[in-house]
Order: C-alpha cells, then structure tokens, then sequence
C-alpha cells in the first residue's frame, strides 16, 4: 500500500469520524430541544381523563439526554451492588446475559462447525439433512422457551437452550458453505501429497474456509445478543432483559433508555471482537 492511499484511508477515516460525531450532537440536541417543548411531546393534546385512564400526568414526558447521562453516572460508578433479588447492578445484570449467551453459543459451536464440515465435504450428507435444516431453521427461538421450560423445569437453562438454538444454523450454514467452496486444486495437492483426510481437513479446508465460519459465526452472537433480551424478559429474575422490563414495570423511562444503549454497546463490542478475529484469519488468493 503506497502513501497516497494510506493518507487518502485516513482522511476518510477522520472525515467519517467527524460526521458521526456531528450527526450525534445534532441528535441528542434535537432530543434535548424537544424535551422543552411540552407541545410537542403530544401529552398536552390530550383530556384530563385521557390522560389519567392512560396512566399519565400533565408533565409526562420521554426522558432528555441530560437525564439518561445521569443515570449513566449513577449506574456505571457502581455496576456491582446486590441490594436483593429486584435489585442488581446493570454489571451484574449484563454478566448474567453474557453468560447465558457465552454457553449457548459455545455449545452451538461445538456441534455446528463439525457437523457443517461434514455436509460441506459429503453431498450425501447436505442432501439428507438439508430438509431438517430448512424446516428448522425459519422457527423463531423463542417458540422454543414453551417446551424448553416444559423438558428442562429451569428458566436459565432454558435460556441457555435458546440461545443455542438460534446460534447454530448461521454457524453451519456458514461452515457448509466454506467448506463446500474450497478450491478443488488446493484439495488435490494434498491429495499429491499423501495427507490423510484429518491432515487435509485441519491444514487446508479449515484455514481455507475459516474467513466464512468466523462470518457464520459473527452473525450467530449477534442474534444470540438480540434473542437472551427477549427470553430474560419472559423468564424474569435476571440478565439486562429482565432489568429493561422490570424498570419499566417500575415506570422509570430514564432506566429503560439507559439499559437499551447498553445493549447496544456490549452488542457492538461482542460484533468489533469477532470482527478483530476474522480479520486475523482473513487471507488474499
């Protein structure tokens, strides 16, 4: 890469910063601004009953920015505390989370990335368990926490269980596909060189195929995040689902905001961690 083009991707890449960051402050201004204009809030168009039988006052109101960073202060110098079982840290309450996904997903990885090497080196094998593929994997994950609470009698492990659900099929498809899409030269000078079917599946099919079972496998965390919000939702008692809905419950929107953009955060974080990993395996033909 000559000089030019590295200068040219870094003033991109300033640039590109630059205008998120405005786009930010614009955001959260207009936010703001509209915070203080209780007309357009939408709560004043409504009658006195209207309001009592909806449950709200004449100064009901989404919480503003300033509120939310507040929160964010109060929460994140103290992520950790116990004061019981309906009052945990957003630490504790996101380490829970992670957990349960974690497990789920390294138990789908353990059963899908085989299991996707060998339909993607045996069309005998795509071919007969591709109707079970595609008939089980349009099921949403959460149609599953009914019978899963029904067989297993444990909300964790029941959310474990869902979480493993909707994390395998991205990973063996993916891995199929990988495998399946090695060249047939590379497989052929193996071949010239005596390797044993093991040898060429670790030393040449896996290396070869692995940018396309990292993206399989990107793909599942993110769902994983998106499914253990709504399964601790169901379940109750902990995880950063069941700390959105119970604040709600509490009636406390700055909470719920502030839980929702911690989603958000640890989910990019779990995405930027797989991508740094992709990247390492990444090769050019």
């Amino acid at each position: 890469m000559d000089r030019t083009t590295t200068e040219w991707k870094f003033s991109l890449n300033v640039r590109a910063t630059l205008l998120a960051v405005l786009i930010l402050i614009a955001g959260l201004g207009l936010w703001e601004g509209l915070h203080q204009v209780p007309a357009l809030t939408g709560v004043g168009q409504l009658s006195e009953y209207e309001q009592l039988m909806a449950g709200a006052d004449q100064t009901a109101k989404v919480p503003p920015p300033s509120a939310v960073l507040v929160r964010a202060w109060e929460e994140l110098s103290n992520p950790f505390y116990d004061a019981g079982p309906n009052d945990k840290g957003i630490g504790i309450q996101l380490g829970y989370s992670l957990y349960r996904v974690l497990t789920g997903y390294l138990m789908a990885a353990v059963i899908a990335i085989p299991i996707g090497f060998l339909i993607g080196m045996s069309p005998l094998m795509y071919k007969a368990l591709n109707p079970y593929i595609q008939v089980l994997r349009p099921i949403s994950p959460l149609a599953w926490m009914p019978l899963a609470l029904f067989i297993i009698r444990d909300s964790e492990a029941s959310a474990i269980f869902v979480i493993f659900i909707c994390s395998i099929w991205p990973m063996l498809l993916n891995t199929a596909f990988g495998v399946a899409g090695v060249r047939q030269d590379w497989v052929n000078v193996a071949r010239t060189h005596e390797l044993s079917s093991i040898k060429t599946a670790f030393k040449v099919i896996l290396p070869a195929a692995a940018p396309t079972i990292l993206t399989g496998m990107r793909i599942s965390i993110g769902i994983a995040w998106l499914v253990i919000v709504a399964a601790e939702m169901l379940v109750g008692g902990t995880g950063i689902g069941y700390y959105v809905w119970n604040e709600w419950n509490n009636l406390d929107l700055t909470s719920v905001i502030f839980s929702i953009l911690m989603i958000g955060v640890v989910g990019m974080l779990l995405d930027l961690a797989l991508s740094s990993v992709a990247r390492l395996v990444t090769y050019q033909e």
